[in-house]
């Protein structure tokens, strides 16, 4: 497809580096979006960054209702012309600006990579503060972040966001999309992940300390963890509660899975060693 035949058939502008825009194109990444949302007649879905609406344009006919929220004043107005239906509603601003619509249960989107970040807090929250709202969320995202969601312990692309993450949902890789499936071609290639948010399988005794513990212990990946923890416990007491638990003691962070991360978390709350924690911010 010629870039003119493009945007004439999608009657839209240039995409604008500023809301780090892509528009994705490909029929057959689309359609495996769809196939993960798995959407029903009464789903009301919330979509992020419509863009020149061809995602909008295939979820429209499977939903109860569609709300769309988009930044780009100029493609607000484009959208609204485009899509007339009544059941879809078009929010004009940033998905981090504005509330999340009531009643809405899925969410499936090309977000913006540029705030990938506190776009899945905004969509599930913390550690201390779920957000609870939505079965299931499909996203497009930089390939990089998605081998990030879906990493287990030990692998090379687990980190702090693995184990927030995989604490509030359940993460699953759909599929690769490459960087020629848009236009403009991004710098990176892209992934479709299926996040289902559920009740933490262990769920932490004093939550927020468990996501202060997550910060502290990934601050400096190659140092071991007695170390990364050294400021909240004495390195010979870590080291007795890892022994107690099975762990070897020179493990990193990236080696604890998130069920251990609860139960050394635990395990430290218990016997009072973080107690100054609460008192400081790091």
């Amino acid at each position: 497809m010629t870039k003119r035949k493009f945007f004439k058939d999608n009657a839209m502008g240039l995409p604008r580096k500023q809301f780090g825009q892509h528009w994705l194109r490909s029929e057959k990444a689309l359609a495996k979006i769809l196939k993960a949302a798995q959407l029903s007649p009464d789903d009301r879905v919330l979509e992020i960054g419509p863009g020149t609406g061809n995602l909008t344009k295939m979820l429209l006919p499977f939903v109860r209702s569609l709300t769309a929220v988009e930044i780009d004043r100029d493609l607000c107005e484009q959208l609204r012309r485009k899509f007339t239906q009544e059941n879809f509603e078009l929010i004009e601003g940033s998905i981090l600006d504005v509330p999340l619509p009531e009643g809405v249960r899925k969410v499936v989107a090309n977000i913006p990579y540029n705030i990938t970040g506190p776009i899945l807090t905004k969509l599930l929250g913390t550690i201390a503060a779920p957000v609870n709202q939505f079965d299931r969320i499909v996203l497009l995202v930089q390939k990089e972040i998605a081998d990030r969601l879906v990493a287990k312990a030990g692998h090379k692309a687990y980190g702090a966001l693995s184990v927030r993450v995989q604490y509030l949902a359940e993460c699953q890789f759909i599929c690769d999309v490459p960087a020629q499936a848009f236009y403009p071609p991004p710098k990176v290639n892209s992934a479709v992940v299926c996040l289902l948010p559920r009740s933490p399988v262990k769920p932490a005794s004093d939550p927020e300390f468990l996501g202060k513990l997550i910060e502290m212990g990934f601050a400096t990946r190659r140092k071991m963890l007695r170390n990364n923890l050294g400021s909240i416990i004495d390195r010979d007491r870590l080291v007795s509660l890892l022994e107690e638990m099975g762990i070897n003691p020179q493990v990193r962070a990236e080696d604890l899975s998130v069920e251990e991360w609860v139960a050394l978390s635990d395990a430290i709350s218990l016997r009072g060693f973080h107690d100054d924690l609460h008192c400081r911010k790091i």
